[in-house]
């Protein structure tokens, strides 16, 4: 366990590796699971205001999902994500031309629309946020749609925390993820080989 400012991270974030191979897993996070993506309070304005710009990459299935659902909905727990086309895919997922799932929202930030790029949740997976009165705990999801991102980052030799630099630099700040890279390498310096 790394603790760090107010965050506390599982040793699986150094320790393992991963790098995503949407060749292989065609973005099956994006419609895999129960519910959609989840969303902090804090992004649910983000989402309002551009939702606009993201309508126009958005497929007509996830336009009908968002005009019945909401822009996002809210659980039984006051949690939030983004609504489901069918219980299934999110409805900001959108295919490109290799059947691949990729992100309407993260489509319509590199096109210049939006100066959001996507759900933090998604922009740092595998990694899950678990807030805690004064602390946020970070811990890797380990899911089998997601072997070949770590078979590709164990061969490259990426652990999840370097892979997710800039997620983690977005919620936490470079300061931040500069004192995560010298402690992880302090203690890899001083671990014992066994």
């Amino acid at each position: 366990m790394i603790v760090l400012q107010n965050t506390v991270l599982s040793d699986d974030l150094k320790d393992k590796f991963f790098v995503c191979n949407l060749e292989k897993c065609k973005g099956a996070c994006c419609v895999e699971g129960d519910l959609g993506a989840p969303l902090d309070k804090d992004e649910l304005p983000l989402l309002a205001e551009a939702y606009e710009h993201v309508k126009p990459y958005m497929s007509a299935e996830g336009i009908k999902a968002v005009d019945e659902q909401g822009l996002y909905v809210e659980d039984f727990e006051g949690d939030y994500s983004t609504p489901t086309i069918g219980d299934r895919e999110c409805a900001y997922a959108i295919y490109d031309e290799n059947f691949t799932l990729k992100c309407a929202i993260e489509q319509a930030y590199l096109d210049g629309k939006i100066s959001w790029k996507k759900p933090i949740s998604c922009h740092l997976y595998p990694i899950r946020i678990t807030k805690y009165d004064g602390f946020e705990a970070l811990n890797y999801d380990r899911w089998e749609i997601c072997n070949p991102a770590c078979s590709f980052g164990q061969e490259l030799g990426v652990a999840v925390y370097k892979f997710l630099r800039e997620p983690l630099i977005r919620r936490y700040g470079e300061q931040w993820f500069q004192e995560l890279d010298e402690m992880v390498a302090k203690e890899s310096v001083t671990k014992p080989v066994v």
